[in-house]
């Protein structure tokens, strides 16, 4: 049994490098473009970034206030040049998040590169700085922001080959790392299906469905049969996948991060959408000028091939008073994502909208089992109003949070959606009318049963106003941490035998009311205080799992009773850019840089003590001893029941010592 054991001990002592954590998925290099400038030429120095397969880089050109580290690239003390402009990314890609970051990020995949160019103005210069980036993987959802020194200098040793030494640094980086599941894949066939939906709506609308019976009037009358029928219908859907191209066109990838993230586009669309509701409810309609329609039409009775498309066009210009919100909508939204989102919009929208026309066109007498036109079109226009208006407030929400206005933070935005759809819960109950109403009648079972689904989701919508998580609507509400009644001040609580409140505490805060530490120190010695294990969070800001984890893992009751009655909680922040005073500063053994910020110590403690550069990172250790964890690590692992044994078995490992 000795030499069982010896041999297993040898054989994890040599196998551990390979079971090390510690993460190098993206090398930097570096060169200078011309390699040899004259004095009062520009260069560029191009960073070329190679990234493994399967992983993902941020890039630089996004909104830092988002949440993923932003690419940065900071120069160092410069000596015989000048910057000139800032740091450019060569074509990254770019992807809207809703869910989790709600906005659009831009990023590379296999390889990136940035240039920033520089103007020479001595014989001798030296280019000495750091890079600073993130890269995320698609498979496991880890985040690794790889930072490193870079060195270019006008000597021949140094100006195009590297040294032994910055070869090294690239390939073993610095590390600092986030969970990320953020896959830059963009949703197109989802965002296609919403559109069809938006089409069929439109159809129900009063200034559509009754155009039904012009169509079958107009092809009746008309030579060519099922031929123009079918293009009728192609040309109503390249009139609208023409303005989905126009947008695509000049509102493409590069400027959907404007219309996500800035104040300024965010404003607009809020108004513009309030202006269609307030226009669905009835208040007034959005109409082009007659003139133009009439001369449209009238083209359209040419007949033949033109004929048909003047009546597509027709169609598409005397229901715009109904289709335009709806339209607008789709585009609005596909303007902050993929190039390609705009057009797979429109198409999606113009074929639910085109096939009905076009198979009324084929087949006149389906048109005798529609049902006939009368009030429910004008209950369909309301609904969609109501609908409008909510979605307006999203928008507002987006500019408030990126800006940090604070108008309308979550108990706000609950506040405001609770009396929309309290107000269309009534409408459809008929407790209450608007102008273009017609005679009240009794209930139909569908519109019931639509209300009935509103109140629910009302009353869903209200425990929110008192700190409930609404996971369900995560991606849509302004985060937890904005909401006043939540019960969490952002400020960790007095501990017996202390002084004040906690270290960073006054800037730094732990989910879901709970109290604890930000500081290893500080917690290690309240911890031996009052007999308790430690719980180690190593997070990160800008860390998705993070959050996924406090979300759906921590706030289960089984998880948040142990973590508030048998551990104390430490929150270590690896991202985190505070900088600390100068007397705190040292050099890393592990990669010999300057630590100066609160997340680069951190994070070089989870390397240097844990071997571990990835958040969510969960260590459960005895304050009493400085060994190993009492039990192996966790990541990322949105299983309730995982945590909770991992927790029980940290207890139980504590009481034995």
């Amino acid at each position: 049994m000795k030499y069982k054991l010896l041999i297993l001990s040898l054989f994890l002592f040599v196998l551990s490098p390979v079971l090390a954590q510690k993460l190098a998925p993206a090398k930097w290099s570096w060169t200078l473009e011309p390699a040899k400038p004259s004095v009062g030429q520009e260069a560029e120095i191009v960073f070329q970034v190679k990234i493994e397969k399967g992983w993902y880089l941020y890039s630089s050109d996004f909104d830092k206030e988002l949440g993923p580290v932003v690419t940065t690239v900071t120069i160092k003390n410069p000596v015989g040049f000048e910057l000139v402009g800032g740091l450019k990314a060569i074509n990254p890609h770019s992807k809207f998040d809703k869910e989790i970051w709600n906005g659009t990020y831009t990023y590379f995949t296999e390889k990136g590169e940035f240039r920033q160019k520089i103007k020479i103005n001595a014989e001798n210069w030296k280019i000495e700085g750091i890079y600073d980036s993130q890269a995320c993987s698609n498979e496991s959802g880890l985040c690794v922001p790889v930072k490193g020194p870079f060195v270019i200098a006008s000597s021949a040793a140094a100006s195009d080959v590297m040294t032994d030494e910055a070869k090294k640094k690239i390939l073993e980086p610095s590390f600092e790392a986030n969970a990320s599941p953020v896959a830059p894949s963009e949703s197109l066939w989802q965002f296609f299906w919403i559109a069809m939906g938006a089409g069929l709506l439109a159809l129900l609308t009063p200034c559509v469905y009754p155009l039904i019976p012009m169509t079958v009037s107009f092809f009746t009358k008309q030579k060519g049969g099922k031929g123009l029928a079918f293009l009728y219908g192609s040309f109503i859907v390249l009139i609208y996948v023409f303005f989905g191209t126009l947008l695509a066109f000049f509102a493409g990838a590069s400027f959907a991060n404007f219309l996500s993230t800035h104040w300024i586009p965010n404003l607009l669309f809020f108004v513009i959408f309030i202006f269609f509701g307030i226009s669905f409810l009835g208040a007034f309609e959005i109409v082009l000028p007659s003139g133009m329609v009439n001369s449209v039409d009238a083209k359209s009775d040419k007949g033949g091939i033109i004929g048909v498309f003047f009546m597509a066009f027709t169609l598409v210009l005397v229901s715009f008073s109904c289709t335009g919100p709806l339209a607008g909508s789709i585009l609005i939204a596909a303007s902050q994502g993929a190039f390609v989102k705009p057009i797979i919009g429109m198409l999606g929208f113009s074929l639910a909208f085109a096939i009905p026309f076009t198979l009324f066109a084929i087949f006149p007498g389906f048109m005798q089992k529609l049902p006939k036109s009368g009030n429910w079109m004008n209950e369909v226009k309301v609904v969609l109003g109501f609908l409008e208006i909510a979605l307006a407030f999203k928008f507002l929400s987006v500019a408030d949070q990126v800006y940090h206005w604070h108008l309308l933070d979550r108990e706000i935005f609950l506040a405001i959606w609770i009396a929309i759809f309290g107000a269309l819960t009534l409408y459809l109950f008929g407790k209450i009318s608007l102008p273009h109403d017609g005679p009240a009648g009794k209930l139909s079972i569908p519109r019931t049963l639509f209300a009935t689904t509103i109140l629910a989701f009302v009353v869903y919508l209200i425990p929110g106003m008192f700190g409930a998580p609404l996971k369900g609507l995560s991606g849509w509400l302004p985060p937890l941490s904005s909401q006043d009644f939540k019960g969490n001040s952002g400020e960790v609580s007095i501990k017996p035998g202390s002084t004040g409140a906690v270290k960073y505490g006054d800037f730094l805060e732990l989910p879901l009311g709970l109290t604890g530490f930000f500081d290893y120190q500080e917690a290690k010695a309240y911890a031996i205080q009052v007999g308790k294990p430690l719980f180690i969070d190593f997070t990160g800001h800008g860390c998705v799992n993070c959050r996924k984890m406090e979300e759906y893992v921590w706030s289960d009751p089984k998880v948040l009773k142990r973590l508030q009655e048998e551990y104390v909680i430490v929150a270590l922040y690896c991202d985190d850019k505070t900088e600390l005073p100068a007397d705190q500063w040292y050099v890393s053994k592990i990669d010999g840089q300057e630590k100066n910020t609160l997340g680069d110590q951190n994070l070089d403690f989870q390397i240097s003590r844990f071997n571990s550069n990835a958040q969510p990172h969960y260590v459960l250790l005895d304050p009493r001893k400085e060994g190993a964890p009492m039990v192996a690590p966790v990541a990322f692992d949105a299983n309730v029941d995982h945590f909770v044994e991992f927790l029980d078995k940290g207890v139980r490992q504590y009481k034995m010592n």
